[in-house]
């Protein structure tokens, strides 16, 4: 019979594995390569230590529910670690059905990048705006829009590479 610290110390261990395998992929896709190594090292020896518990009662049902359910709650928190990380930038495209207003520079009052031109929409002109911002500010963003302009419409994505413009100065991409 398996104790149960044994199916808790199995549930924590694939909860900081998993987590952190979702952190070191994000980390990969956003180029922060010497990160994403260092983090594989811790990650890679807690799996083990994690797997060899398992293998060594591999005959208990209990023990791969615990492993089972471990590896979910890893998956979740590392999500919620990479929403409160936010790490790179988003770019939102925005737009209104009314072309004569101050949006752009309000936006740009407020720090953000702003590039906004006229176009045709199925019912007439409307005002495109591309907004590039720190992920971390997204929501800050999207909540001043809804203020501004409750109904335009907004399409967010993120950049993989961006060079050039006044502002990336200012970034550290």
């Amino acid at each position: 019979m398996i104790s149960a610290q044994t199916i808790l110390t199995i549930i924590v261990i694939n909860i900081a594995y998993v987590s952190l395998s979702t952190i070191r992929m994000i980390l990969v896709m956003k180029a922060r390569r010497l990160l994403a190594a260092s983090i594989s090292t811790v990650e890679i020896f807690i799996y083990l230590m994690g797997l060899n518990i398992v293998l060594k009662n591999i005959d208990d049902p209990v023990n791969i529910i615990a492993y089972c359910v471990g590896w979910g709650a890893g998956v979740w928190l590392g999500i919620r670690i990479e929403g409160w990380l936010a790490l790179g930038y988003t770019t939102l495209q925005i737009v209104v059905d009314y072309t004569e207003t101050t949006l752009p520079d309000t936006l740009r009052t407020k720090g953000y990048g702003v590039t906004h031109w006229i176009a045709e929409g199925r019912d007439g002109p409307r005002l495109v705006m591309q907004v590039l911002a720190k992920r971390s500010l997204e929501k800050k963003l999207l909540s001043t829009l809804h203020e501004l302009a409750p109904k335009a419409f907004v399409i967010s994505y993120e950049p993989r590479f961006f060079r050039g413009g006044f502002w990336t100065r200012r970034l550290n991409p």
